[in-house]
Order: C-alpha cells, then structure tokens, then sequence
C-alpha cells in the first residue's frame, strides 16, 4: 500500500528540559493528485545519499575511474565523424561533424543514462524497498541523478573540443540549464514509467536499450533538425530531445535557434509524460514490496 507520512515518532527536549512525545501517524495516500511530492522533498537527504553512492559504486575498482564518462561519447563522435560525416556526407551546418554530433552526444549520453537507469532501479532495489518505507519515488529519482556527473565531464571535453576548433559560446549558451533541465525532466517521465511497469513485467529490462537506440534515430544526433520536413516539424517536435539537442546547438555553436512554437510542443509533451508517470507511479507504488 502506497503510504505518507504524516509525522514520525521522536522524543523533543521542551523549554523546561522534559522530553515531550510526537506520535505521527502513518496514512495510505488517496486521491489521483496525491502525487507525494511533499513527502520526497522530506526525504531529499536521503535523494542525495542515494545519488552519490550510485556514483561511487559505479567508478569504484575502475582503473579509468570518470575517463568512463567521457569514453563513451568520444567513441561514438569518431564512429559518427568516420561514418555519416565522411562516407555519408551528412550535412553539420557548417560547423566541424566531432563537433556537431558531440553536442548532441553530450545530452543525449546524459537522458540514455539517466533514463535507462532509473527504468530498472526499483528492480535493483528490490532488498531495500521491501525492508524499511521511504518514499520510493526517490530511487528512480536518484537514477536520474546519478549521470549528472557524467554529464559535467563530458560537458568539459565538449568545451575543449570547441577551443581546438576555434568555436566559442554564444549568449545563448545562457540558456543551456533551461535545456538541460528539459533533458532531466524527459528523463523522470521516463523513468517513472519504466520502473514502475518493470516492476510487474521484466521484459522493460530487456527492452530499454532497444527503445533508447530507436529513439536516437528519431532525435537529431546524428542529423541536423532542418532535414526534417517542414510538414511534420511540429509532430518531430513531441520528441522533448529534440528541442534540449537544437538547443544545446543554438547555445555553443551559433546554429539555428529552437522554433518558440517547437519548444512548446516539446514542453507541453515532456508536462504530460512526466504527470502521466508521476500517476502511474502513485497508483501502483502500493504493490510494489508484494511483487518484488
């Protein structure tokens, strides 16, 4: 049964130096917009604590250690160069095809992360769901936090890149953490559809990578948005990566800025997956600890 805390139990020194009793009870949620929400800012201690031993655990023992941030991308921006830029000649714009794809790498690498791993993190956490209640919004949550540090670090290469090519920010780059956060936001909608359906049926595991592959193709990675007809823009537009990639493009590389009319689409389609999961997520949380 899906529960919020109303108080917690604790002893409470008083003025007079006596201790004072707090009994807080413990309800089933009701209600569809009881989305929990207050009850996961309660618990953000326990958000970060999440997050941050994700991180260690995924870089302990490694000999490269974060160089597995920045790897992954690297790799595919040579794949990417060799290939669509220099056999398949895919236009880039004007601007260097390393550096044009690696744009988009960097916060497409970050949403597939992101996404990919708090789809299974209910699954993963199986023996800490079923032994002690917190809110359990937190650990797809904390999946979608944990990649942020890689994505800092391949932020980082993305900005030596462009010296090595002579390409500096423009104003718009001001605007990038309006786009990334675009980018978190898509990721939760994601991951608190997945995990939640994960928890029922495993094939969502065996699935994801599949499904993050296939949406690749359909973001502008490896392709400029302004080869898609200008008939369908605003239906490519519901694909929320493709405003955050165009405008990580706009903001370092001077390209092309976001149509106002795209980026809204995109938003209003990233406002209603994200309540769409965070639903979905309350309405199935209380049977979560029976299955797992």
């Amino acid at each position: 049964m899906a529960v919020r805390p109303a108080a917690v139990a604790r002893d409470e020194a008083t003025s007079h130096g006596h201790a004072k009793r707090t009994t807080v009870v413990i309800r089933p949620s009701s209600g569809w917009l009881s989305l929990g929400l207050k009850d996961v800012w309660d618990f953000r201690e326990l958000l970060l604590l999440l997050a941050w031993r994700d991180v260690k655990v995924r870089y302990k023992q490694t000999a490269l250690g974060f160089g597995w941030a920045i790897i992954p991308p690297l790799l595919n921006m040579v794949a990417f160069s060799l290939i669509f830029g220099g056999l398949a000649h895919v236009p880039s714009a004007g601007v260097p095809y390393p550096v044009f794809s690696y744009t988009a790498l960097v916060p497409w690498f970050y949403f597939s992360q992101a996404a990919g791993r708090g789809a299974s993190s209910l699954v993963g956490s199986s023996a800490l769901v079923s032994k002690v209640y917190f809110p359990r919004m937190i650990i797809p949550l904390a999946g979608v936090l944990t990649p942020v540090a890689d994505f800092v670090f391949a932020l980082a290469v993305l900005f030596a890149l462009m010296g090595w090519y002579g390409i500096t920010p423009t104003w718009g780059a001001l605007a990038l953490p309006g786009f990334f956060l675009l980018a978190v936001a898509t990721a939760l909608a994601v991951a608190l559809l997945l995990s939640a359906v994960n928890v029922k049926y495993r094939d969502v595991s065996l699935g994801v990578a599949f499904l993050l592959q296939f949406w690749m193709y359909l973001s502008p990675v490896i392709y400029p948005a302004s080869l898609v007809p200008h008939s369908v823009r605003l239906v490519y537009s519901l694909n929320p990566m493709t405003g955050v990639i165009d405008g990580f493009r706009w903001g370092l590389l001077g390209l092309a800025r976001p149509g106002l009319g795209a980026l809204a689409v995109s938003c209003g389609a990233v406002a209603v997956l994200l309540f769409a999961g965070l639903v979905y997520f309350r309405r199935t949380e209380r049977t979560f600890v029976d299955i797992l």
